[in-house]
């Protein structure tokens, strides 16, 4: 019997030495009956329903805010909202956004009420430096997974989200930049949001921080859909009759939907709104499952 497992927004198992992903369960189920294996039942999922988990990680931001958490750790597929739901948070908990340098004056000191967003790929020095240049302030490490798989990059963090009064990081290797020091006390707070699962993350990252898993089942994603077009941020130029019949066309289609996520419903809502008295469903269909 072939295990079937559900990784990052898919349902995988190995059929014949190789890795097959769908992400309807019964596709995959379907391919397994033909190839000779036989269906398993439902992987098994949260007892919390997916809002109410993006509920929890709002929570945890609140907390890593008022800095009565040093790390926050959010999993799961991207394209549903974790990177939205962290930084709408953590500016209405009254923090500035200091990752746009052009709002700001260069060589101005980084104020502590405020958070930086970090994206892609980051050297273990670049860390360092990034560490040391915001000590006092909120990182949000944006699918930066680099800095979660390098083994120094590892052990640098391990010294920033430990639990001591004093949180000192080191680099003793050769530094060449005269305005980094070899160690310094690092009093801020950092946010990782990975596409990756928790299960592949460092358990020393993990038991030093608070962590939701947001990954979801293709109903899951659509109710995480109906939840979000309703707030008023939520492709604000649009309106709600247009989302919620991209949404409705979206969830009749859902099991051959290429990749479902909130791209699909900006995409399928673009649609709407431009040809709304025409093919827009044949068109929409089409785009979206080929």
């Amino acid at each position: 019997m072939s295990e079937i497992k559900y990784v990052n927004g898919k349902y995988t198992a190995t059929i014949n030495g190789k890795t097959v992903k769908r992400s309807n369960l019964k596709h995959l189920e379907y391919v397994l009956k033909k190839a000779g294996k036989q269906s398993v039942s439902e992987p098994t999922q949260s007892k919390f329903t997916i809002n109410q988990r993006f509920g929890f990680l709002s929570d945890m931001i609140v907390m890593l805010a008022k800095g009565d958490q040093p790390s926050v750790v959010v999993t799961g597929p991207g394209g549903l909202g974790k990177s939205h739901t962290v930084t709408t948070t953590l500016r209405k908990a009254g923090l500035k956004d200091m990752s746009i340098l052009d709002d700001y004056e260069i060589g101005a000191q980084v104020p502590k009420n405020a958070f930086v967003v970090i994206k892609g790929y980051s050297t273990p020095k670049g860390l360092y430096r990034t560490l040391y240049e915001n000590r006092n302030s909120i990182i949000v490490f944006d699918d930066c997974d680099s800095v979660l798989k390098d083994p120094v990059s590892l052990n640098i963090l391990k010294g920033a989200l430990d639990s001591y009064s004093k949180r000192i990081i080191s680099w003793r290797a050769d530094i060449k930049d005269e305005d980094l020091p070899t160690s310094f006390e690092f009093k801020g707070r950092v946010v990782f949001i990975s596409n990756m699962s928790s299960s592949q993350l460092d358990q020393a990252i993990i038991s030093r921080s608070m962590s939701v898993d947001v990954t979801m089942t293709a109903t899951q994603k659509v109710e995480r859909m109906r939840f979000l077009v309703k707030e008023k941020d939520f492709m604000p130029d649009f309106d709600l009759v247009a989302k919620n019949d991209a949404l409705n066309l979206i969830a009749k289609l859902v099991d051959n939907v290429k990749e479902l996520s909130l791209r699909t419903l900006i995409q399928v809502t673009k649609i709407r709104k431009s040809n709304p008295n025409n093919n827009w469903k044949e068109l929409a269909e089409y785009a979206i499952c080929g």
